[in-house]
């Protein structure tokens, strides 16, 4: 499951070949296929569509991914057994927020995510980003802001997750994904925090770009193995 960035942004039947931090094509090379849907909140649907995830981050926008996995599964395409996600800012977000909601999937790689609303506010270069969504300050309204971060569910996660981060990111500062890092860690949960130097908010340089498909690559394979998929 490829969760995509935005929220309002939007997967299209476009060339997989290219760079990027996700080896889309080499994936299915290796024989696992790529799901790449447009929940609620993604472009291209119309206005209400686009507004449909309003003070609601995980919550529909979250059922509509799992509608997409089951309806892969009942296709023949996905093995339940051996499910992973993954994606870059707010499909990091997801990401992250996916793991805190199911065990489902073996395996999670989570980009540059959001993962504490409240610190997020506080240091990312769009203050008034996560306001406007849920229309309040996260002073006014704490309740929903903890009740959408990841930080505020971790307890008990157990998926294996890898964290890349740009190391110069300014959209989603690093510390969003130490947060997330630290706190698997201390629970035992296996995980692996890739920081990228140099980097923005998504790789540029062509090496760093390479380094982010390659571990991908590394840690899907990994965990949806057949022997991985048993243990």
């Amino acid at each position: 499951l490829n969760v995509h960035g935005g929220p309002a942004g939007v997967f299209n039947q476009s060339y997989i070949g290219g760079r990027g931090s996700y080896p889309l094509a080499t994936l299915g090379s290796r024989g696992i296929a790529v799901l790449r849907p447009n929940p609620r909140g993604s472009s291209g649907y119309g206005t209400d569509f686009r507004r449909a995830n309003i003070r609601d981050w995980a919550g529909m926008d979250y059922e509509d991914l799992m509608s997409g996995v089951d309806h892969v599964i009942k296709m023949g395409v996905a093995d339940p057994e051996r499910l992973g996600v993954m994606g870059w800012s707010y499909g990091g977000y997801m990401t992250s927020m996916i793991i805190t909601k199911t065990k489902r999937f073996k395996a999670a790689s989570t980009g540059a995510p959001v993962t504490n609303m409240m610190s997020f506010n506080g240091t990312a270069d769009i203050p008034s980003f996560l306001p406007d969504y849920f229309e309040a300050e996260f002073w006014d309204d704490p309740e929903v802001y903890a009740k959408h971060s990841a930080m505020f569910n971790i307890k008990g996660v157990s998926t294996p997750t890898m964290i890349q981060h740009g190391e110069a990111g300014l959209r989603v500062p690093i510390e969003q994904g130490y947060q997330l890092y630290n706190a698997l860690k201390r629970q035992g949960v296996p995980t692996r925090m890739i920081v990228l130097p140099r980097q923005p908010h998504g790789p540029n340089e062509p090496k760093m770009q390479v380094a982010a498909m390659q571990s991908n690559l590394d840690w899907f394979e990994k965990y949806l193995s057949g022997t991985s998929a048993q243990k």
